[in-house]
C-alpha cells in the first residue's frame, strides 16, 4: 500500500511533539515504547519506522516485518512492559520501493507507564518524569480533568460494591480463560488492576472511583453520586406519537448491560441469518455491539439521557459524548478512541466487548447480514448510531399500547428460529427442481414478495444453499433458482 499524501505531509514537516521517526530497520528498538508511552501522556501523535531523524526513508527490512508487527503488538498488551495495555495497529506501507510501518498513537485518558516509568513529550524528546513529583502530579491532574468516571471517592470503601456482581465478573471473565488472574485476587486487587483505586491529587488520599461505582456500586449508591445516570429503552412501532413499551434503566453497567439485551431481544425478531454456511443470531451480535459501546463510551458527567430506541426501520442509539471530531464516521479512514479506557477494560475482561474500534467493524457486518443495509456512526457532543432494519425484523413482535398487530400488513410466518430453519431446508429441497420465486413464495405460503426476499431468498443465495438459473440477469422474468449441491 503506497504511504498517504497526508503522512508524507507528515514527514516532509519533520519531527516535533506529535511526530517521531524511529530507524528500527530490523527490529523495534526500545525507545519506540518510550515515545508510544510520551504520546499516550500528552496529545497522541504518529511514529513512523523506517525513517531518520532527519525524515529521510531508508525503509525497514522487508523480510523483518512481520516479526516486528508482532513483537510491537506483543509488547503494547503486556501489563508489565506497558501499563495500562494498549490496543494500537501498526501499519505497512511503500515508498519508493521502501517500507515503511507507521502507527497512530491516540492521547490517553489516564497515566500511562513504560517498565515503570512515566515519560511526557516535549517538543521532539520523551522526558522521564517518574521521578519528577509535580511534573507527575500535574499529568495526573490533567488526565483527572478529562476524564471524568476517574473521580476518586475516599470516603467510600470497597465493602460499599456489591459482592455478588464482583464474583458475577470473575465468573464471566473464567469463560475464555479459565485462569485469569481475577479469581484468585481479592476485591481490593481486582480493582486495583483495572485501575479502579487511584488517588486523588487534590487530597493525596486513596479511594474507589466513579467507574468502580458505576460497575459493581449499589442502585443507591450509584444515585447518591451520579443522580443523572439512567437509560432510556424505547419501542416506538405501532404507536408512533408516544411509544408501545419502554424501560428506564437506572442500574449498574453490568445489569444495564443484561436490561437493555433483554429489551432488545423482546422487540425483535432473530431473523435466520447465516455468516458463510453457519448460522449466527445477528440480532444479538448488533445489540451487543451498540448496547456495550453506549455504555462504556458514554460521556457521564452530562446531564443528557442515553436512548436506545427500536422504530419499525432502525435501532437508534444516542449518547453524551466526548467528541473528538464531528460528522459521520467512516469505516476505512476512523480512528478508534477510548472515551472511559477503565470501564473498557472491564468490559473486555468479563466478555462484553472485544479490542477497541471492533464494535463498528462487527456492527457493519452483522448489519449487512440482518437487514442488508449499512449503519451511520455520527460523531458530535452527542454520539448517534442508527442501525437500519428490514421489515421482517419488528414485524409483529413486541407489545402494542396504541393499536393492534392487525393495523399493520403482516405476510411473514411467525416461526420460532428451529421452525424457520426447517422451512428454509424445505426450500432447498423444493428447488432441487428449479423454481420460480412466484413457486417458491407459494410453497411456503408467503404474498408478500419483499418480506420472501429478506427472510428467505437473499439468506440462501448468499449462503450458497441456492443460486440463479440466469445469474447475468438477476431480474430476468424467466429467472429461476435451484439448489445448490454442496460437495464434501
Amino acid at each position: 500500500m503506497i504511504l498517504p499524501k497526508e503522512l508524507m505531509e507528515l514527514i516532509s514537516q519533520g519531527e516535533g511533539i506529535t511526530v517521531e521517526f524511529k530507524k528500527s530497520t530490523t527490529d523495534i528498538t526500545k525507545d519506540v515504547y518510550d515515545t508510544v508511552c510520551s504520546f499516550s501522556n500528552r496529545e497522541g501523535g504518529h511514529i513512523f519506522l523506517g525513517v531518520k531523524d532527519n525524515g529521510t526513508i531508508i525503509g525497514v527490512n522487508k523480510d523483518c516485518v512481520e516479526q516486528m508487527k508482532k513483537n510491537f503488538v506483543a509488547t503494547i498488551n503486556n501489563e508489565s512492559k506497558i501499563y495500562p495495555p494498549l490496543y494500537l495497529t501498526i501499519e505497512e506501507y511503500e515508498i519508493d520501493g521502501r517500507i515503511v510501518l507507521y502507527v497512530y498513537i491516540p492521547v490517553g485518558k489516564t497515566v500511562y507507564r513504560n517498565s515503570g516509568k512515566i515519560f511526557d513529550r516535549n517538543n521532539e524528546s520523551d522526558i522521564d518524569i517518574t521521578n519528577n513529583a509535580d511534573m507527575v502530579f500535574n499529568l495526573y491532574a490533567r488526565k483527572q480533568s478529562t476524564y471524568f468516571v476517574n473521580k476518586v471517592y475516599p470516603a467510600v470503601p470497597v465493602s460499599a460494591l456489591r459482592q455478588d456482581l464482583m464474583d458475577r465478573a470473575r465468573r464471566m471473565t473464567r469463560v475464555n480463560n479459565e485462569h485469569h488472574p481475577w479469581v484468585d485476587m481479592t476485591n481490593e486487587e481486582m480493582l486495583r488492576s483495572c485501575g479502579l483505586i487511584l488517588e486523588d491529587p487534590e487530597t493525596n488520599k486513596e479511594g474507589i472511583t466513579l467507574a468502580a461505582i458505576l460497575l459493581f456500586g449499589t442502585d443507591n449508591r450509584i444515585m447518591s453520586v451520579l443522580p443523572q445516570h439512567k437509560t432510556d429503552a424505547i419501542f416506538r412501532v405501532f404507536n408512533v406519537d408516544r411509544y408501545d413499551d419502554r424501560d428506564v434503566v437506572i442500574t449498574n453497567l453490568i445489569e444495564s448491560y443484561d436490561r437493555l439485551m433483554e429489551f432488545g431481544r423482546k422487540h425483535l425478531n432473530d431473523v435466520f441469518t447465516l455468516d458463510g454456511i453457519q448460522r449466527v443470531s445477528a440480532r444479538d451480535a448488533i445489540l451487543r455491539e451498540i448496547i456495550s459501546n453506549s455504555l462504556m463510551h458514554r460521556d457521564f458527567a452530562g446531564g443528557y439521557v442515553p436512548k436506545f430506541v427500536i422504530e419499525r426501520d432502525k435501532i437508534i442509539t444516542e449518547n453524551a459524548n466526548l467528541a473528538h471530531g464531528h460528522g459521520n464516521l467512516n469505516l476505512n479512514t476512523f480512528r478508534p478512541f477510548a472515551k472511559n479506557p477503565v470501564i473498557a477494560k472491564v468490559f473486555r475482561e468479563i466478555g462484553l466487548a472485544d479490542e477497541l474500534g471492533s464494535g463498528m467493524r462487527n456492527s457493519y457486518k452483522y448489519t449487512m447480514l440482518y437487514s442488508g443495509g449499512r449503519p451511520i456512526f455520527t460523531e458530535a457532543d452527542i454520539f448517534i448510531t442508527v442501525i437500519p432494519l428490514s421489515e421482517a425484523s419488528t414485524a409483529t413482535v413486541g407489545p402494542v399500547t396504541g393499536g393492534t398487530p392487525q393495523d399493520t400488513p403482516q405476510d411473514t410466518p411467525q416461526d420460532t428460529p428451529q421452525d424457520l430453519e426447517k422451512r428454509l431446508e424445505e426450500l432447498v429441497e423444493f428447488c432441487s427442481m428449479p423454481q420460480s420465486k412466484r413457486n417458491m413464495m407459494d410453497y411456503i405460503g408467503l404474498t408478500d414478495s419483499k418480506s420472501f426476499r429478506e427472510r428467505y431468498l437473499v439468506p440462501l443465495i448468499n449462503a450458497g444453499r441456492i443460486e440463479m438459473t440466469i445469474p447475468d440477469k438477476p431480474k430476468s422474468r424467466n429467472q429461476k433458482y435451484r439448489k445448490v449441491d454442496i460437495k464434501a
